[in-house]
């Protein structure tokens, strides 16, 4: 009896990892087609910006759109990267690094197109507490990793 259900838990975990592996497939193909879409984007302002002289990188709202979309790009890709990883059967879940990380990533992606002189005190130190609490963690998650990697080997 106790074997049954061994058998037919195992059965239900290998239907979830099919559906898993579908669902992150899928989302792995739509932000694909986000980032092509993105890119393609990007592509066209930056060549209209050459052909109209507009490209100026020392122009603060320039320099700010055309940044702001590169990491926007950069976390898309940063994000079908973790998905990726379920695929090939390196995680089973996404794993908190990433997240920490592609959050940084967002959160640095908003200093660099934050207008200084709309925003207050307040809300600017707000948003570095949190690139230091999000940094710290990251920080304290790694060298945990580290630890228990010099444990195993020794």
């Amino acid at each position: 009896m106790e074997e049954k259900s061994k058998e037919q838990e195992s059965g239900l975990v290998g239907i979830y990892e099919k559906y898993e592996q579908i669902i992150s497939l899928g989302l792995t193909g739509l932000i694909a087609v986000i980032v092509l879409i993105a890119f393609v984007r990007l592509a066209v302002d930056v060549y209209d910006l050459l052909i109209t002289g507009m490209l100026d990188p020392l122009d603060h709202e320039v320099f700010k759109n055309i940044f702001g979309m590169i990491m926007t790009l950069l976390i898309a890709m940063e994000f079908k990267h973790s998905i990726i990883k379920v695929l090939e059967r390196k995680n089973h879940v996404v794993q908190v690094k990433t997240v920490l990380l592609i959050a940084l990533l967002a959160l640095a992606r908003k200093f660099i197109i934050l207008d200084v002189k709309s925003l207050g005190a307040g809300s600017l130190a707000a948003l570095a507490l949190c690139v230091l609490s999000l940094g710290i963690v990251f920080w304290l998650i790694r060298e945990r990793e580290h630890r228990d990697k010099q444990v195993s080997s020794s």
